[in-house]
């Protein structure tokens, strides 16, 4: 069979190609799309889809961020100095980690707000410590009569835990400009 015009339709309509050329008879098989649609197909489909992300997300975990020792500082439980505590800052200002004995609150000085903080999830270096801010819990500790005052060169922040609770007082050095270094 050959065509006659390059722009002659063959039986179902469509344009020959090649004019002069004998054309080759051409088979199409009917596809069955809702065979792909079947529950097990479509499920590893779907797997093969979100398991990278999935994965992704319980991979990445939380980063710990390291906290440096905050130098002349002065901490004071009850209007007594404690035998052992340390206060830490990180690169976020307003925010200190401090250790009091063996417990551990993270202290929000512009929200106002004190966290008990896990010490098992605390890992101590020397004069740093490495601890994830995703490690905060959920509500903060009831503080009542917050007070902050700059007093000279140190910011003086002092509140109560709950009503009849122990008194802390933080004193932080602040800058030659009167803003807190820390």
């Amino acid at each position: 069979m050959y065509a006659k015009h390059e722009n002659s339709s063959g039986e179902d309509g469509f344009p020959l190609v090649g004019a002069e050329q004998p054309v080759a008879p051409v088979r199409y098989r009917k596809v069955k799309i809702l065979s792909l649609a079947r529950p097990f197909t479509l499920t590893a489909m779907l797997a093969c889809l979100f398991l990278p992300y999935l994965v992704a997300a319980q991979a990445e975990a939380p980063k710990k961020v390291t906290w440096k020792s905050v130098e002349f500082a002065i901490l004071r439980f009850n209007d007594q100095a404690p035998n052992s505590w340390n206060i830490y800052h990180s690169e976020k200002k307003g925010i200190l980690l401090v250790r009091l004995w063996k417990r551990y609150v993270l202290v929000k000085i512009q929200d106002e707000e004190v966290y008990d903080i896990d010490p098992q999830k605390i890992t101590v270096h020397g004069d740093s410590a490495e601890w994830s801010y995703a490690d905060i819990p959920e509500k903060p500790i009831e503080i009542v009569e917050w007070k902050e005052r700059n007093v000279g060169s140190m910011q003086r922040v002092t509140f109560r835990f709950g009503k009849n609770g122990h008194v802390l007082e933080l004193q932080i050095p602040l800058g030659l400009n009167r803003e807190p270094i820390y």
